[in-house]
């Protein structure tokens, strides 16, 4: 894959490859092959696919997105103390996947910052408070942490974004 491909970012459809994705994580590869229609199809999650003008069928990369509660108590106490007392809306990032041939390409940061956009899109209608990833090992920890994501509690490896930190000032 060049460089001077352009990346075309858009919902999972029927005419996606999704069989002739890997990523090296077997658990979001069989995501993607076995379960990501049916997610689809129950309303559970929404998934986004990476592609390339040159291929538009071959899938590049991946993310899902669907909504989330988050309660007050796993939330660091400086902002839960800003908060009203009750589950604070937000998107969930659940997977996150680059295939093999497409690594080191920063397609990871682009689905990353086409998620946000999304959510903030709809934050403008739905209140969302914070992105959350189930970030799979601690590379992928690393890789969020880097873009301002921070623990949730004390699960190591759920972190959060609100995001107001990302939301251009009015």
């Amino acid at each position: 894959m060049g460089s001077e491909c352009q990346l075309v970012i858009q919902a999972l459809a029927s005419h996606h490859q999704r069989a002739n994705f890997h990523c090296g994580q077997s658990a979001l590869d069989r995501y993607l092959h076995k379960q990501a229609r049916q997610d689809e199809k129950r309303r559970v999650s929404r998934v986004f696919v990476a592609t390339t003008q040159d291929d538009p069928n071959a899938i590049v990369g991946y993310y899902t997105l669907s909504s989330l509660s988050i309660e007050l108590n796993e939330l660091p106490t400086e902002l839960a103390r800003k908060l009203p007392r009750h589950p604070i809306p937000a998107a969930l990032l659940g997977r996150l996947a680059v295939s093999l041939t497409a690594q080191g390409l920063g397609i990871g940061r682009m689905l990353l910052a086409d998620a946000l956009k999304r959510c903030l899109a709809v934050s403008d209608e739905i209140a969302i408070y914070a992105l959350v990833v189930d970030a799979i090992d601690d590379s992928a920890r690393a890789f969020y942490e880097q873009y301002g994501f921070r623990p949730l509690s004390a699960r190591a490896r759920r972190l959060f974004l609100p995001l107001k930190s990302v939301q251009p000032a009015p």
